[in-house]
């Protein structure tokens, strides 16, 4: 397999280099045989790449970059203002085929900003969405766009998110013929937007997506779609809204399991024989959002991912180029668009 080169923004997040310099130190150990070009400020990244022994790495290289684009910095300032920083330059790589794909973990409306204006966007499409992977009920995962490149949408570009929806998950999780829903607050045809209606007669009508309908936000999770089509407003709202659920019942329950000793001991015994569940629902295994649509594989890490986080971020980013996502999108949007002639 050949080898994969992706460019890494060291400083992009909310905990700074040093979380993903130790989520590159862990890949190279586990064995990964890519190159990494690591981008960031010259006295922040140097001193440890040093520490954690990757400064003469075959497989490391550093990139200096004069400028950082700050967590809650305006997207426009940081497209104008800051075109030497380590989110630029890294995608400036990938731009001259110099790196196979970026991984980012900073600001997210600055990175589609600067992805959209340096990479733009592949022949045929309208907008990049941002695309996450969900698990599901079934054991796999489905997987939910936008969630927050697009505030709002016309039906032909919810259209083309089924269309791109479709080609990851079969690409990714080896779906012959995955099925696209789109998000609405009901089943029933009559129910929903003129927008989201419109949408749906789109994709019922095309031979490229097997789309099986409308599904509501209870079904998120419930591997009744493996891809589930919405606007970016709604997305990122429905995304918050299970992050947050998810975190009140992770508290609630720590707090109920730590009144007493005998619910610690039972908690204990519990795990052990529910790890493998326990471990499918950690969220650093469902870190990196796909930036789709572009002319190159943009990985969004969370900006308050841990190392082993970043780290699987880097993976989905490893495993996007390698099986060329933007080419295969590029080749089905074209089928689309002669559909539509």
């Amino acid at each position: 397999m050949p080898e994969i080169k992706l460019a890494i923004d060291a400083m992009g997040g909310d905990n700074g280099p040093s979380i993903v310099i130790d989520a590159l130190c862990q890949l190279i150990n586990e064995g990964t045989p890519h190159h990494f070009l690591v981008v960031g400020q010259h006295d922040s990244v140097t001193p440890l790449l040093s520490q954690y022994n990757l400064d003469e790495h075959p497989q490391v290289t550093f990139v200096h970059a004069e400028q950082v684009v700050e967590m809650d910095e305006k997207p426009g300032q940081a497209l104008r203002a800051k075109p030497h920083s380590s989110m630029s330059i890294a995608l400036e790589l990938l731009a001259k085929g110099e790196a196979d794909g970026v991984v980012s973990g900073g600001n997210t409306g600055a990175l589609m900003a600067k992805a959209y204006f340096q990479l733009k966007t592949l022949p045929g499409v309208l907008r990049p969405a941002l695309m996450a992977a969900l698990p599901n009920q079934l054991g796999g995962r489905s997987y939910l766009l936008d969630l927050g490149a697009n505030a709002s949408c016309d039906s032909e570009t919810l259209f083309q998110f089924g269309v791109m929806g479709s080609v990851a998950a079969q690409i990714l999780e080896d779906i012959s013929s995955p099925n696209v829903s789109l998000l609405n607050m009901g089943e029933e045809e009559i129910k929903g937007n003129d927008v989201v209606k419109n949408a749906a007669l789109r994709l019922v009508s095309s031979e490229h997506v097997n789309y099986t309908g409308f599904v509501e936000g209870n079904h998120l999770f419930s591997g009744k779609a493996d891809v589930i089509v919405c606007d970016g407003f709604v997305g990122n709202i429905a995304l918050k809204s299970c992050e947050g659920l998810a975190t009140l019942i992770v508290d609630q329950l720590k707090s109920a399991l730590m009144s007493h000793w005998m619910y610690r001991l039972f908690f204990r015994f519990l795990q052990k024989r529910t790890q493998k569940s326990w471990d499918r629902l950690k969220p650093d295994h469902y870190n990196g959002a796909s930036l789709i649509g572009l002319r190159g594989v943009v990985i969004k890490s969370h900006g308050s991912a841990n190392a082993k986080a970043f780290g699987s971020a880097i993976r989905q980013a490893i495993t996007e180029a390698q099986a060329q996502l933007p080419e295969r999108i590029k080749d089905r949007v074209e089928s689309v668009l002669l559909e539509q002639h």
